[in-house]
């Protein structure tokens, strides 16, 4: 098989190279920044609280304590995970319990009463609590800040002041612990549960990330509320966990603790419909698909700005070839007849005549083309008896066929002729 030779026309290597090369720069310009991302998110993409993130929300660190400390740490995405997990010798935190349904609070509810364990709630509202603590009353949230114990537990007494804050909890319940309060209301409750198990509710979790543990008490008030048994659930409810559902309430009217059983509707959630916590598009949206939006954003960005590049001032060549005036004309007219384009071959013929009989006749350039001016000037130019109709020729319709055209033109010269010579 013959290959195409090459001609004079053929790019050159550099000159592919010159075309090439913008593209070029904007690929390894996103594939540099796509390896940045990467390595700035290297923590593998673990959300807020989880005890695998390294991020500065995250809980990597807490984690990593508890481990040195002999407790084992079981991170969970369900429900029912968690509660199969939970016992006796078990503390299982919770670090959204409001993404919790009604069913999935009484089912938590139920194992908090009956398996012996601590169970952690980490910053439960008004709503959340009518199913997991009923006796609790909450307070307005206020900022997460340094606080002192303010109460006789031994925890807390041993972590000193800590950045606590957040929801604000009361309570009548007997035995029950109100530390660090704020404004008179506890933002750390202890409460007593069944079996010989409690409560522990904290109206912020901010001393659990990796960016608050080193300061104030936090390390040491995480350390002795989440390793007070060898094993930690580490429960993250989400969206999509419909784990325990359906379980109903261990009585049929009031359970263990006097909290009045409720009725729960198909696919009842809680999320989205707290209080004071709306949930925005974003929050909805995987971390994956917002950066590779953003990414696509950057490229588009970057493209603009290839393609919009100055291109410089026009350079003047000279033509190769220089063509008659004549054979341009008779080019332009085959054109013109090929597609039967005889309406604008009329209009060019008669746009041309009026500019060359205006200057001829002194008519001024602004009314070259105005029928009321060139017109009389045209018949004043123009014998009596020539039997022409100026306006005719100068602005009427267009021809109907080919013949008519080449009358159209032939009249025309004569026209211009005529006012030459007059």
């Amino acid at each position: 098989m013959k290959t195409a030779a090459a001609t004079s026309l053929s790019p050159t290597g550099a000159q592919v190279w010159a075309r090439a090369r913008g593209a070029l720069a904007v690929v390894a310009l996103l594939v540099a920044a796509g390896i940045t991302m990467a390595a700035l998110r290297s923590d593998g993409g673990f959300g807020r609280l989880d005890p695998r993130s390294t991020a500065p929300a995250g809980s990597r660190a807490a984690a990593e304590l508890l481990k040195d400390q002999g407790v084992s740490v079981h991170p969970v995405t369900t429900l029912g995970d968690a509660l199969a997990a939970a016992g006796s010798g078990t503390t299982l935190l919770v670090t959204d319990p409001g993404l919790l349904s009604h069913a999935q609070q009484d089912a938590l509810h139920h194992a908090m009463s009956t398996t012996g364990g601590r169970t952690v709630l980490l910053a439960p509202d008004r709503d959340t609590l009518l199913g997991l603590a009923p006796e609790v009353a909450t307070e307005p949230p206020v900022p997460v800040r340094p606080l002192d114990p303010g109460c006789s537990l031994p925890t807390a007494d041993r972590a000193g002041d800590a950045e606590l804050g957040g929801h604000r909890y009361t309570t009548g319940a007997r035995g029950a612990d109100l530390c660090y309060p704020s404004g008179g209301a506890a933002t750390l409750l202890r409460l007593d549960a069944g079996a010989g198990g409690e409560t522990v509710l904290l109206g912020a979790p901010d001393l659990l990330y990796n960016d608050r543990l080193d300061e104030h008490g936090n390390a040491s008030l995480a350390l002795q509320l989440l390793g007070a048994h060898p094993e930690l659930i580490w429960y993250m409810p989400s969206f999509g966990d419909t784990s325990a559902g359906t379980t109903p309430a261990p009585d049929d009217s009031v359970d263990g603790d006097g909290a009045a059983d409720r009725e729960d509707g198909p696919g009842d959630d809680r999320a989205g419909d707290r209080p004071g916590e709306e949930s925005s598009f974003l929050d909805l949206v995987p971390d994956g698909w917002v950066w590779g939006t953003v990414q696509l954003g950057v490229a588009a960005l970057l493209a603009a700005v290839w393609r919009a590049r100055r291109l410089g001032p026009l350079v003047t060549e000279r033509l190769p070839v220089s063509v008659p005036a004549s054979e341009t004309a008779e080019g332009r007219a085959r054109l013109y007849r090929q597609v039967d384009a005889r309406e604008r071959a009329s209009a060019s013929l008669r746009s041309a005549a009026r500019a060359r009989l205006a200057p001829l006749l002194g008519v001024a350039s602004a009314d070259t083309h105005t029928p009321d001016v060139l017109v009389p000037a045209v018949a004043a130019r123009l014998s009596r008896d020539a039997g022409r109709d100026p306006h005719a020729l100068l602005f009427g319709p267009a021809p109907a066929d080919d013949a008519a055209l080449i009358r159209l033109a032939d009249q025309l010269d004569a026209l211009e002729r005529e006012v030459r010579t007059s």
